[in-house]
């Protein structure tokens, strides 16, 4: 069980839009329309799929308890409550959970971003096109690109990706603004040591 009462957090309402899929193939979320001036990202952890997936789909009116990360427009969820009154809560993963075996293929997409997709926190992990196609990119990695992931920028990108019946998502391994302008997207190095450390002013000698 998660570890903050819902009913303690804020309450947002709207329209589910589409789900959006993590590199997997899982539900990890959906876009929420409606009240809002423009639309939102919901996050929902993947165990949350199955009872989504059952009592939700696209079009239908919900009610959203969640946090909000301080810069993305972005609701965590922690519970979902659909039309037909069922509340979906964030009850924890399990032990026994494992990603689905779904078997990927080459993709590629092209297109005009929509969204920018984040995790939980707030860290950016890719982008929702216009044409609905999910793009997939580690956090680190995707915090480089952040000028290709933002809203209306131009985007393409190759990698290995699946159609699934919620979406199709590609997890991508080159980008660029254009198919005659993809590069390789580079594994982000970790800090040196020293540089992740606090710096501590040192005592002056006599």
């Amino acid at each position: 069980m998660h570890w903050i009462d819902p009913n303690c957090l804020p309450e947002a309402n709207g329209t589910v839009e589409r789900f959006v899929l993590n590199p997997h193939g899982e539900v990890d979320g959906f876009v929420m329309t409606g009240a809002m001036q423009s639309p939102v990202l919901v996050h929902t952890p993947p165990h949350m799929e199955p009872e989504l997936t059952r009592h939700v789909k696209a079009g239908d009116a919900v009610s959203v308890r969640g946090v909000r990360p301080r810069k993305p427009d972005l609701i965590a969820a922690v519970a979902v409550t659909a039309a037909n009154g069922a509340s979906i809560i964030d009850a924890g993963p399990g032990h026994e959970r494992e990603h689905p075996k779904l078997e990927k293929k080459k993709m590629t997409a092209e297109g005009t971003v929509r969204l920018s997709l984040f995790g939980p926190k707030g860290e950016l992990r890719g982008a929702l096109l216009t044409d609905g196609t999910v793009i997939r990119i580690a956090p680190k990695e995707a915090e480089q690109l952040a000028g290709l992931l933002a809203p209306n920028a131009k985007i393409a990108v190759t990698g290995d990706g699946l159609d699934t019946k919620h979406g199709r998502v590609v997890h991508a391994k080159q980008i660029g603004t254009c198919s005659r302008d993809l590069r390789p997207i580079k594994e982000a190095k970790p800090k040196p040591k020293h540089e992740t450390e606090p710096k501590h002013d040192r005592p002056a000698h006599a």
